[in-house]
């Protein structure tokens, strides 16, 4: 093998190096960027609500009473119980508001990084790990919401929520597959 060949070959080698890193930073901000929306939605996806849905800890105080009254309808719960709900989501919802900013602002910092001419690996690394670190802020907060509501229902309420809930999974599901095979082939 001549010098010429072994330096096209080494070079070669590198450029391959250099495709297969970028495509690792594309996968990596592609991978953060859908987990976070993956975080900011719940895994119901856009409007999903529910007991621990995105939807319960969003929007205006008129709104969350709706969510809360909605999802208290049927299960005979008193007034005092709407109302100790009303004041845990509405709490919540405040905590999670500052949350959900942080977590744009990460991802438009991300969207930066990986439209930058040079993609910083380190930088872009670090994004994802803040990104983590803010869902597990958000995700810890919805988690302690969730386990103050169910100190005020009872275990009936509580049991009767995650019926409700699972119908509603299930439909959801079933839309998704309808959609699916109704979507035109490619």
């Amino acid at each position: 093998m001549t010098d010429a060949t072994m330096t096209s070959s080494r070079a070669a080698a590198g450029q391959r190096a250099l495709r297969w890193l970028v495509a690792g930073v594309l996968l990596a901000v592609s991978a953060t960027v859908a987990v976070s929306a993956w975080a900011q939605h719940g895994p119901g996806g856009p409007g999903h609500h529910g007991m621990g849905g995105h939807g319960m800890f969003m929007g205006s105080p008129e709104h969350m009473g709706r969510m809360v009254d909605h999802m208290l309808d049927g299960l005979n719960a008193t007034d005092a119980q709407r109302a100790q709900v009303k004041q845990i989501a509405q709490a919540a919802a405040a905590d999670l508001k500052g949350q959900r900013e942080a977590g744009r602002a990460l991802r438009e910092k991300s969207l930066q990084l990986f439209s930058a001419p040079t993609v910083d690996a380190a930088a872009a690394e670090s994004v994802r790990q803040q990104m983590l670190a803010q869902h597990d802020t958000a995700s810890r907060r919805m988690l302690q919401a969730m386990l103050d509501i169910s100190r005020v229902l009872t275990p009936e309420q509580r049991a009767k929520i995650g019926e409700q809930m699972k119908q509603r999974s299930e439909m959801m599901r079933e839309r998704m597959q309808r959609m699916e095979r109704e979507q035109p082939k490619q």
